[in-house]
């Protein structure tokens, strides 16, 4: 392979375009996966990786799903109505995640599943 070739895909795959690349398309299964992987590590767990993949992907679904429902608002329907501030535990993510059946959890992405937890928390009063 060329040098130059080489460093193309190096610049390509910084861990920041492969984090822009990754994010909002982790499945379900992953995500749970790696939970668990980081709960057997107890404490140890602060210093993996994966804890900040975990916490950047929920986050970034949440700030997907808030656009989502802002661009439906100015339709009049929006598919839930959070307040302002509507925080969620890794608990609550963690637990919307296992109502999905466990064949499916490798289907569903973890954007649909805090998308779901919106709409199942805060659902829009007629």
């Amino acid at each position: 392979m060329r040098w130059w070739i080489t460093l193309a895909l190096a610049a390509a795959l910084t861990p920041g375009a492969m984090a822009q690349a990754v994010l909002g398309t982790m499945t379900v299964a992953t995500f749970l996966s790696k939970a668990d992987a980081l709960a057997a590590k107890g404490p140890l767990a602060a210093f993996s990786s994966d804890l900040s993949l975990l916490k950047n992907e929920v986050t970034f679904a949440g700030q997907a799903y808030r656009q989502k429902i802002k661009a439906e608002a100015s339709t009049g329907r929006p598919s839930s109505c959070p307040p302002a501030r509507a925080p969620f535990t890794s608990d609550d993510v963690i637990a919307q995640m296992k109502t999905y059946a466990v064949g499916n959890r490798q289907y569903v992405t973890v954007a649909t599943a805090v998308a779901d937890l919106f709409r199942k928390r805060y659902p829009c009063r007629d």
